[in-house]
């Protein structure tokens, strides 16, 4: 299928057929200019005969959600969400519509990276790593009154190093310690981003908390249809997948190859076939709500990507 400028119609039968059947696609995050004849019409945000970036980063969500049904919000990532915050969000999207929400990194980094956003911390450890009543108290009661629009929150790991844990049965165990005390009325699901900690051991304490294993494609870590084929990876009654990074290829090479993401550079049939596959095993799930996530900086394009993904899903009668 070609991808041009009415492919954001073409998407919005088969996105929302899968919806319905509890199969979430979407993108990591939205507000890319470069999308604008393909998911974004240009002519909305123009002010003054000029493209306003600020009126398109305030209002291009509620265009976003006429195609998708789902979104990976990353801004929960760096801080605490505020109810103000998720209520302006949640008053751009339909009713059926669905946020995947990355919980903040105070909860999820072992060791605050040397970098300038983080102040004196920068280089510290983290006193609040897997603190499970911060969790309840600045993340979950401000998610509380959107919760049914809500699908998944994930906990995001950073790569970690033999200084961080020794082994990674440790990380396992803390892990477990922490989920142990989590409300379980929440869908959770976990990224982690060191390929040796994919044992059984780590899914098994997973599917004991009902977690999802969040099948990642990532800078280090193995292709998501290796993944798939690992015992005991597929840990709970829904599944969670991000397509971020072609494996080996760090972030900010893709940030340069691939920006402003408004086409296809690099077609990734691997990930593509991954794709494929998780939607599917995800319709023979189908209990709860699963999530398939596609970042820009996989191919060049999220939404083509998707379309991609989706192509010969189609031909087959979806």
């Amino acid at each position: 299928m070609f991808f041009d400028n009415r492919t954001h119609t073409w998407l919005q039968a088969p996105l929302a057929r899968l919806a319905g059947e509890n199969v979430y696609i979407g993108t990591s995050s939205w507000k890319y200019p470069g999308w604008c004849g393909q998911i974004y019409d240009e002519s909305l945000y123009v002010t003054r005969k000029r493209f306003s970036e600020a009126r398109f980063d305030r209002n291009c969500l509620s265009e976003y959600a006429e195609t998708f049904p789902t979104v990976c919000l990353d801004a929960g990532y760096y801080r605490f969400p505020s109810a103000k915050y998720l209520e302006g969000l949640c008053a751009q999207v339909p009713g059926a519509f669905r946020f995947g929400i990355k919980v903040t990194d105070t909860i999820t980094l072992h060791h605050f990276p040397s970098l300038p956003r983080f102040g004196d911390q920068a280089g510290k450890h983290n006193e609040h790593f897997l603190d499970a009543d911060l969790f309840r108290k600045e993340f979950l009661t401000p998610c509380e009154p959107f919760r049914e629009k809500i699908g998944v929150l994930i906990f995001e790991f950073s790569h970690f190093h033999t200084t961080d844990f020794e082994r990674g049965t440790e990380f396992v165990e803390t892990l477990d310690r922490f989920l142990a005390q989590l409300p379980r009325s929440w869908a959770y699901a976990v990224e982690i981003r060191n390929a040796s900690m994919l044992q059984l051991e780590y899914f098994a304490m997973l599917q004991s908390h009902g977690v999802a294993h969040v099948f990642n494609s990532w800078t280090r870590m193995p292709d998501i249809s290796d993944q798939l084929a690992m015992q005991g990876s597929f840990t709970t009654d829904f599944t969670v997948a991000r397509f971020l990074l072609k494996p080996g290829r760090k972030y900010e090479a893709a940030v340069g190859a691939f920006s402003p993401y408004n086409a296809t550079k690099e077609p990734n049939e691997s990930a593509r076939a991954a794709g494929r596959s998780l939607i599917e095993k995800a319709r023979s799930i189908g209990k709860r709500p699963s999530f398939v996530f596609v970042n820009n900086r996989l191919e060049g394009n999220a939404p083509a990507t998707i379309a991609a993904m989706l192509d010969s899903l189609e031909a087959k009668g979806l």
